[in-house]
């Protein structure tokens, strides 16, 4: 199948104004939302109490992550997450952070998370805003449906990195740090101004398994079956969104088969793959987490 037949994808790496989304800002947004507010509105500077630019950039990230639509209405996720009577409005719970990371990958709408967490890093251990504008532009070349000037793909990189990297002089309470750098998915190595950044397969242990069973429920569509190396390779499933190394992949699938009676864990013949007994709505997963 050629190029034309496919269904290519358009890419964005702007929206955000420079400004990496802060742990505030989410619940903000949806509180402003619900109060009927409007993003376009002259007063949504004071409504929200941020600036002009942030203005647009809290309505990039939460259509990003999957908590708004296009048409700035709140989706299903948004309002059973950040509800006052939501399952963890404040993001108190990493696990919400995990979810949202998800989302805003596996969304798609900005680019730069899709493509380093779905492609870059399986092609590069270690990258910078160099190889990753090059991997844009022989991209580009490829698809012929986009452009980027290198100006846009840097200053996007560079938001991408704050959002998941912590640098020495931030501290944890600090309000202006990235949403996800408690995450410790990103890493970096050598001399500062000629660092490389790293994402890593771990096994992360602290992850809970109604997180994973999520994803996995969230990515199988309406098959009854998933195999174990679509989990580990396939875009937006565990190995790729949330680098996860295949012994972790392994544990938490027998942790999963074991906790619920609805999933095997199988491997015939040298074949693994994860069985659903019967049709379980992700959110429900979720709803019962959050519960306890």
């Amino acid at each position: 199948m050629d190029l034309k037949e496919k269904k290519i994808p358009r890419f964005s790496f702007s929206g955000h104004d420079t400004f990496a989304c802060r742990q505030f800002w989410p619940k903000k947004g949806y509180d402003f939302v619900k109060a009927g507010k409007s993003f376009n509105s002259e007063d949504a500077v004071i409504d929200l109490g941020v600036g002009k630019n942030m203005v647009a950039a809290i309505r990039y990230w939460m259509r990003a992550m999957d908590l708004l639509t296009v048409d700035d209405e709140l989706t299903p996720l948004a309002t059973k997450l950040l509800d006052d009577n939501g399952w963890d409005p404040y993001l108190e719970d990493e696990t919400s952070l995990w979810l949202l990371h998800y989302h805003l990958v596996k969304k798609g709408a900005a680019s730069s998370y899709y493509l380093i967490f779905n492609e870059l890093r399986k092609e590069k251990i270690e990258f910078n805003k160099e190889s990753y504008a090059g991997f844009i532009k022989r991209k580009a070349d490829l698809l012929k449906n986009f452009q980027a000037s290198e100006k846009t793909i840097f200053e996007d990189f560079s938001v991408f990195s704050k959002m998941y990297l912590r640098t020495d002089n931030q501290v944890k309470e600090d309000i202006f740090l990235g949403l996800f750098t408690e995450l410790d998915l990103m890493r970096t190595t050598g001399k500062k101004g000629d660092e490389q950044f790293v994402i890593e397969n771990k096994e992360r242990e602290e992850l809970p398994e109604a997180l994973l069973l999520y994803i996995i429920l969230n990515n199988k569509g309406v098959s009854r079956s998933v195999s174990v190396s679509a989990i580990e390779q396939e875009a937006n499933n565990l190995g790729s969104v949330l680098a996860l190394s295949r012994t972790g992949i392994a544990n938490k699938l027998d942790n999963i088969a074991k906790k619920y009676d609805f999933v095997v864990y199988s491997d015939h013949a040298g074949i693994k793959e994860v069985q659903f007994k019967e049709e379980v709505l992700p959110l429900d997963i979720l709803n019962k987490y959050y519960a306890n």
